[in-house]
């Protein structure tokens, strides 16, 4: 079985040499690149599963190298890596395209838990239509429906009901939704009231007139997508 290829575009040589060796002990295999378009270079000429990004870079940041990516076409998972950790400068990563934003200083066993939740959704989003029960929903064109029945979402709600998709059968706490869907690791009431809500306009848009709900609430602990017979 070949090894999980990882592209790690960091400037830094010490960060890149530590990083590079963690990774290898972890059974993967890691290119390293000190600018973005040395990593541009290496992305054109082969094929890796995850990009490790530094938003820092000398020349071309990697927020700029990232657009271009997504611009160009590119799927990779992109992990960003950065000292930044306003709410604005998370936005801004995430809306230019990255999958996954971790900030520094950080722990190696939390960039390794990130990568590979990374490539967990990509071996998930391998098919792109994915069902459970009468609900479809397509990860390419982000199209869902119950049955015959179109349903519009919102990015966020489709992003919520990805998640959900990921752990059904299984709950999930809003501690996990904060970290996972809106990438805050530190959980706060006015979050869970804005988890709450959308988790309330998704179940309505699924459930709503159907004899089976798909979203249940598992009180005091949190949510679970299921597509059986409620109890």
């Amino acid at each position: 079985m070949s090894k999980v290829r990882v592209l790690l575009i960091e400037d830094d040589a010490k960060t890149a040499r530590a990083l590079a060796s963690g990774l290898r002990g972890e059974g993967f295999e890691p290119a390293t690149a000190k600018t973005g378009e040395e990593g541009f270079f290496l992305l054109s000429r082969e094929s890796f599963d995850v990009v490790i990004l530094d938003w820092m870079l000398p020349g071309r940041d990697g927020v700029e190298v990232l657009r271009t990516l997504r611009v160009g076409g590119s799927k990779t998972p992109v992990l960003l890596l950065t000292a930044r950790d306003a709410v604005e400068d998370r936005v801004l990563g995430l809306n230019a395209g990255a999958d996954d934003y971790l900030v520094k200083p950080f722990a190696f066993a939390e960039l390794l838990a990130r990568v590979r939740a990374l490539l967990r959704r990509v071996d998930s989003g391998n098919a792109l239509r994915q069902q459970i029960g009468d609900l479809t929903f397509n990860m390419q064109t982000r199209r869902v429906a119950r049955g015959a029945r179109e349903i519009a979402l919102t990015p966020r709600e489709f992003d919520l009901l990805t998640f959900l998709a990921q752990h059904h059968d299984q709950t999930v706490t809003r501690q996990m939704i904060a970290r996972e869907v809106w990438r805050e690791p530190n959980r706060a009431t006015p979050l869970d009231n804005v988890i709450d809500v959308h988790l309330a306009h998704l179940r309505r848009k699924l459930d709503d007139g159907e004899a089976v709900k798909l979203i249940q609430t598992v009180r005091g602990v949190g949510f679970v997508l299921r597509a059986e017979a409620n109890p």
